[in-house]
C-alpha cells in the first residue's frame, strides 16, 4: 500500500496524518487505511487525466498557476485552509479541495468514496473530508516535484505513472497491484446510488458535528 508517509517522507507524512486525523475524528490507524486506500485512486485520476495531450496541458497549467508546493510548509494549516470558515470565505485555489477531486474524479466521486468508506470502515462523511485534505496534498506534491525535476505537460503522465509504478513509469498492462485499485474505483458508475459529489458529503458530515 501507498502511505502519505511514502509520498512526502517520514515527518511531513506524519504531520499530514494528524491534522487530517484530528479534523475527521477518527483514529490515526484508521485515518491511514483510508488514506492508503484513496491515494492510487486520486493518483490514478490524475494519470488518467495526463494521458491525453489536452488533459496533461491542462494539469500542467494547474500545477504551475496553483499549486507550488508552498502547502507543505505549513501543514499544521491544512484543515483550515481547506475548510475556511465564514470569516475567511471561500479556500484559495491551491486548497480548493472539491474543484480539484471535481476534476480528477468528474462523476466518479461517489464511487471512489464509498469503496474508501467500505475498505477503511470510516463513515462516507469521515472518508469526504479524508479525500478533500488529500487532493490539495497530492497536488502541491506534484508542483513540488515539477518544479524540481522541470517537468513539462509531456512529462507529467511519467511522473504519475513512477508514483503508481514504485518510481518506474507505469505501463496500462503492468498489473501493478495499485494501478489495479485506482482503476476498479475510477471505474464508471453502475448504479447510481451515491449521488452527492465529495465536498457536499464532507459538508453535510461536519453540519451534523458527528
Amino acid at each position: 500500500m501507498f502511505s502519505l508517509q511514502d509520498l512526502l517522507g517520514q515527518q511531513q507524512g506524519n504531520e499530514a496524518l494528524g491534522q487530517i486525523s484530528q479534523t475527521v475524528g477518527a483514529e490515526p490507524a484508521q485515518v491511514d487505511s483510508a488514506i492508503q486506500a484513496a491515494l492510487p485512486a486520486i493518483l490514478g485520476g490524475l494519470a488518467t487525466n495526463a494521458s491525453t495531450p489536452d488533459g496533461a496541458q491542462s494539469l500542467d497549467t494547474a500545477l504551475t498557476n496553483d499549486h507550488d508546493g508552498s502547502l507543505l510548509n505549513d501543514l499544521s494549516g491544512l484543515g483550515t485552509a481547506v475548510f475556511p470558515d465564514q470569516q475567511t470565505g471561500p479556500p484559495s485555489r491551491q486548497a480548493d479541495a472539491g474543484g480539484i477531486l471535481g476534476h480528477i474524479f468528474g462523476t466518479n466521486q461517489g464511487q471512489v468514496a464509498q469503496q474508501v468508506s467500505n475498505q477503511s470502515g470510516l463513515g462516507i462523511g469521515q472518508v469526504s473530508q479524508i479525500l478533500m485534505m488529500l487532493a490539495p496534498v497530492v497536488m502541491a506534491y506534484l508542483g513540488q516535484q515539477k518544479q524540481q525535476q522541470n517537468v513539462g505537460a509531456g512529462g507529467l503522465g511519467d511522473l504519475l505513472g513512477g508514483l503508481l509504478g514504485g518510481g518506474q513509469p507505469q505501463q496500462a498492462s503492468s498489473g501493478n497491484a495499485m494501478m489495479d485499485m485506482a482503476s476498479s474505483m475510477l471505474d464508471s458508475n453502475r448504479d447510481g446510488s451515491i449521488t452527492d459529489d465529495i465536498a457536499s458529503m464532507a459538508q453535510k458530515y461536519m453540519a451534523r458535528g458527528s
